[in-house]
């Protein structure tokens, strides 16, 4: 499959079987994250992998409205973390290592979903960040960007269509 189409067929997908993903799939993916590219080289992402089915329920209450909740069923998560005094473009080098993720777990069948925490509020009224950094004790000096969801989806997504692009959103300079 080319990217085109592995980015075609990416959802964000919220319901998953009972099934696990596989130590190799996992390596994939996380290698995916370390492969992305990053301001200035400094690399200041770090990735927590989470697969205790208790700890992924505690971690479903990361944000208000249920936003979470599919962690509660999903067979593993990523905590994206990054050093703020290592780099001034964590939210982009985040950003960057997430679609990575997203992209490899799509191209091995594994559904995902990208759960925002940066800015966020969990159930509890804590911003979701110190909500994590609560369960997972990541160092105060680390923003916690994001959380991918990963599992076998219940039934796969349906792809986009390329004919129905709005290419209205892009112009030309020539």
């Amino acid at each position: 499959m080319d990217l085109l189409e592995i980015m075609r067929s990416r959802r964000s997908v919220r319901r998953y079987t009972d099934e696990k993903i596989s130590d190799e799939d996992l390596k994939k993916i996380l290698s995916a994250a370390l492969l992305a590219p990053s301001g200035h080289s400094k690399y200041p992402c770090e990735f927590i992998v989470v697969k205790n089915r208790e700890l992924l329920e505690k971690m479903s209450h990361c944000r208000k409205s249920n936003v979470a909740k599919m962690l509660e069923g999903a067979a593993a998560a990523i905590v994206v973390v990054a050093d703020k005094d290592k780099s001034d473009t964590i939210v982009e080098d985040s950003s960057v290592a997430m679609m990575n993720m997203e992209l490899l777990a799509s191209s091995l069948g594994i559904g995902n979903c990208w759960i925002q925490i940066r800015e966020r509020d969990a159930e509890d009224d804590s911003s979701g960040e110190e909500f994590l950094r609560g369960l997972l004790n990541f160092p105060e000096n680390f923003a916690c960007q994001a959380v991918l969801s990963l599992g076998i989806p219940v039934r796969p997504p349906k792809a986009r269509e390329l004919d129905k692009l709005n290419f209205d959103k892009v112009s030309f300079r020539e």
